[in-house]
Order: structure tokens, then sequence, then C-alpha cells
């Protein structure tokens, strides 16, 4: 696993006037806001007799240890350790580690690795978030598996054809082939893909207001650093969905995804719940996959596993 990278860590809206904790990468983190909103990210281990800083209380600016009570701030350092007395010289050592946290889109994200701020590499961005024509949904997605599983599972255009019936014809196809793959280069953090491929008609309801008709579709895929994902699916020249994912490997076997999704069709908010559904629907069905892959770790080089142009 990746250290020197984003990790989402919560959602705006779950971290509040109490702290949580999170696990991340096999280590667990505290989460809390100071008075002015702003959160923080922590070693979840008291630095005194190792308690645990999520069961604790928010005291001002600081977190409070429930186990003796000491008091650290946003940046780890102890500000107070009651069996001292309150007039106490607090040492210096007294801290616990503390990362740098950004917060957008209604995520947070905390940055656990050591590089300097200058050195750190940018989000992927929603560019569309906020924008005039775009609509946006969030929601989460957790799974048992190994998080490099996944996002390969996200960065495949030959698994549609036979995981997705909304995407594919479930291996009916006799001519199907992954056609010629447009590679996007973006960044020194990520690159992508677009191809186009012959997709059935959208459900019954809403998605099939969009498109009727059975033919080529445009769709485009790829990554920002380990753990984040986009995936643009162009379901006619004038309808998009712009979807980005956001992946924190709890552990080797296990992972938690955020998923926004952003759309410049179905504007209306009382779509939303629909949009989220059927969301879960796909991805229930990629699950199914990669909660049974072996092994669960992706193989250390690609001579484990025979490899395609597409993969």
């Amino acid at each position: 696993m990746y250290i020197n990278f984003w990790y989402p860590m919560a959602t705006s809206e779950e971290l509040t006037d109490k702290p949580i904790k999170v696990r991340c990468m096999g280590l667990d983190f505290v989460m809390f806001r100071a008075v002015d909103g702003t959160a923080n990210c922590l070693s979840n281990t008291c630095t005194h007799r190792g308690g645990s800083l999520g069961g604790g209380k928010i005291k001002g600016d600081n977190i409070e240890c429930p186990y003796h009570g000491w008091q650290f701030d946003g940046k780890g350092q102890c500000h107070r350790i009651p069996s001292l007395g309150a007039k106490a010289k607090i040492p210096a050592r007294a801290r616990v580690d503390a990362y740098p946290v950004e917060e957008k889109w209604g995520l947070i994200f905390a940055f656990l690795g050591d590089l300097p701020e200058a050195q750190r590499p940018p989000l992927l961005d929603i560019t569309e978030y906020g924008q005039e024509g775009w609509h946006s949904t969030m929601q989460q997605i957790s799974l048992q598996g190994y998080y490099q599983r996944s996002v390969e599972n996200g960065l495949d255009p030959a698994h549609n054809e036979f995981v997705h019936d909304t995407h594919g014809f479930q291996g009916e196809n006799e001519a199907y082939q992954v056609n010629n793959m447009r590679i996007e280069e973006r960044d020194e953090w990520g690159r992508g893909f677009w191809h186009t491929f012959k997709s059935p008609k959208l459900p019954e309801g809403e998605m099939r207001k969009l498109r009727d008709y059975e033919g080529d579709l445009d769709a485009g895929t790829g990554h920002h650093g380990p753990n984040q994902l986009w995936t643009y699916i162009h379901v006619n020249p004038e309808n998009w969905f712009h979807q980005y994912a956001y992946e924190r490997p709890l552990d080797e076997k296990s992972v938690h995804i955020y998923l926004v999704t952003m759309r410049n069709c179905m504007l209306d908010p009382d779509k939303d719940a629909f949009m989220i559904e059927r969301n879960y629907y796909v991805a229930d069905q990629d699950i199914g996959i990669i909660e049974n892959l072996h092994p669960v770790v992706t193989p250390a080089t690609t001579t484990k596993e025979f490899m395609t142009p597409s993969d």
C-alpha cells in the first residue's frame, strides 16, 4: 500500500461535534473538528498509555483521551496532563502523530505520508462540482477485498460485457471485442483511456428516456494515484455521467469507497435516490466478482496472471 497519498477518511456530514475513529491501511486514526470547524486527523493511540482517542471528548480545539484526560490539539501537541496539575509544564515529546487534512466536495481527506507540502500530490479534481448544469450525489460502498483489485476492476473495460447487464450483453454478443483504446495522458499522477463499445438499451424508466437504442457508447476511465478513479459515461452526445471514486483500504482484506456521481441530466434532486440505487445495483455486481478473486492481493508481477492489451 502506498502511504504518501491522500485517503478519504469521512464525509463532512459524518464529522460533527464528536470524534470518530477511522481505520486505514491497518492503522487507526481519529478525526475531530476544532471550534472553528477545521477538521483534524491524529493517530488514534494516546502516547501516554495507549488509550483510544476516538472514544474521548472534544474540549475546545483539543481532543481529550478517555483514559487519563490528556488533551491534544489538531497538530498532535499535548496541552493538558491532569495528573501533573493545572500549571504543569507539558513535555514537548508528549504528542501524537498528526496528518494534513483537506475537505472538499463533502469529503475529508488525510495525507498519511511524510512528504512536505510542496511535494504532496493533488487530489483528483471534480471539475464539474458546483458548476451550472451539473448535479451530484454521494454514496459509500464497502467490500471485502484488496483495494488494488477494486481499482483494477474500475479500470477494466472488458468485464462490462459479462458482469453488467446494463453495460453489455452478458457474453451473448459473439462479435464482442475491446475496441481501440484512446489513451488520455493527464499528469504525473495518472492517466486513462476512452473507448467506444456496443451497448444495449438502457433499463426501463428514467434511463430509457436518455437512451432507448442499442449501439455505440463512449466511455472513459482512469486513475489518479493508487486509490482514486474517474469514470465518464456518455450515454449519448448530450447526456453524461461523470463518476469519481475515492478508495480507503482498511487493510488487505477490506476497502471503503466514496463515490461522487456528477450528472448533466435528470437534474431534479428528486432523481437522486434513483441515481444512488442504480449505482448500488452496478456496484453489487462488481462486488460479487471482487470478493471471490484469488489470490486476494494482486500479485506483485504480471507474470502471475495472464494479461491482454486491455488489462
